[in-house]
């Protein structure tokens, strides 16, 4: 019997087939590294990038809170109000069943001027401490029937924020107005634009 040949061709392609598979195995073990891989790097990406936009909103400020912070930061001491028209009034005002505004120093020209300017709002808000003052945000002002009558019956704006309309009788006895506070300074967890803060305390006094 002749079994020569036959037993070499079946060693031939037994050797092609361990080849074949080694190869296969090899270039599934890379395939696995490179998918591996590919997780482990994508991974802190996502990560960071879902954390960077999660953040953003608390980072950036609105752009009207950033005006305000750049053109009274000279008032966080409360000192630095003489000779600038500003005055107390009104005593510290909370709210009816929660938060506070605190204490309003009100700068009376730039009430009646019937104008508004988002560099220099009409009153500065203060938290009591003791005997101390706590710059806390602003409040914007300006009466109703001057401003109407100038702005074809418009209400204001300022920075795309609109403002809250106060009718007579008040409990401040001025006439209607138009108002709008801008927490600047203690972050309001209602929002940045809401009347009452409930970080704010009129205890303290």
């Amino acid at each position: 019997m002749h079994t020569g040949p036959r037993n070499a061709k079946d060693k031939k392609e037994k050797v092609m087939t361990s080849n074949i598979s080694s190869v296969l195995k090899i270039i599934a073990g890379n395939l696995r590294w490179i998918f591996i891989s590919a997780i482990v790097i994508g991974a802190p990406i996502l990560a960071i990038a879902q954390d960077s936009s999660h953040n953003h909103d608390h980072e950036v400020p609105a752009k009207l809170v950033q005006v305000v912070r750049e053109n009274t930061a000279q008032f966080l001491n409360v000192n630095n109000l003489r000779g600038t028209g500003y005055a107390p009034a009104f005593g510290c005002v909370s709210g009816p069943d929660h938060g506070a505004m605190g204490i309003h120093y009100i700068n009376m020209g730039l009430v009646g001027d019937g104008a508004l300017d988002e560099r220099a709002p009409e009153a500065l808000i203060y938290e009591p401490v003791g005997k101390a003052r706590r710059l806390v945000g602003v409040e914007y002002i300006v009466d109703a029937t001057i401003w109407l009558a100038a702005h074809d019956n418009a209400p204001p704006q300022l920075e795309g924020q609109d403002f809250q309309f106060v009718d007579a009788p008040n409990r401040f006895g001025i006439p209607s107005f138009f108002e709008l506070h801008v927490w600047a300074w203690r972050d309001n967890p209602q929002g940045a634009f809401v009347d009452w803060n409930n970080n704010v305390s009129c205890e303290g006094q």
